[in-house]
């Protein structure tokens, strides 16, 4: 069962990070878009919005988003879509992302 306070705001999962426990990073939750590396604009954003993740924005997938997931080093292949779009629905379930494939 998935610790929904270590869910991110983008589709990943803070519990699976290799770097929260290095950076002593509390989570996305708790972080409200200033995480360890600087500010998180998809993070900051939804917290704005006092949304728990942008699956349940109106807007998804928004450009800010969109570019997260299309970044060259932090992309994946759906993965966090989709687990946005399960959790939206009420199904916590998480699917580990794949780094992104290049062309």
């Amino acid at each position: 069962m998935m610790n929904r306070e270590m869910i991110s705001k983008c589709g990943d999962y803070c519990e699976e990070c290799d770097w929260r426990e290095k950076m002593n990073c509390p989570g996305c939750q708790k972080a409200k878009g200033m995480m360890f590396h600087g500010e998180c604009t998809v993070g900051k954003c939804a917290s704005e919005k006092d949304l728990e993740h942008c699956g349940l924005c109106k807007e998804m997938p928004c450009q800010s988003l969109s570019d997260v997931f299309n970044q060259p080093d932090h992309g994946d292949n759906g993965e966090r879509k989709q687990n946005l779009e399960n959790w939206s629905k009420g199904n916590y379930t998480f699917i580990k992302h794949t780094p992104l494939k290049k062309s």
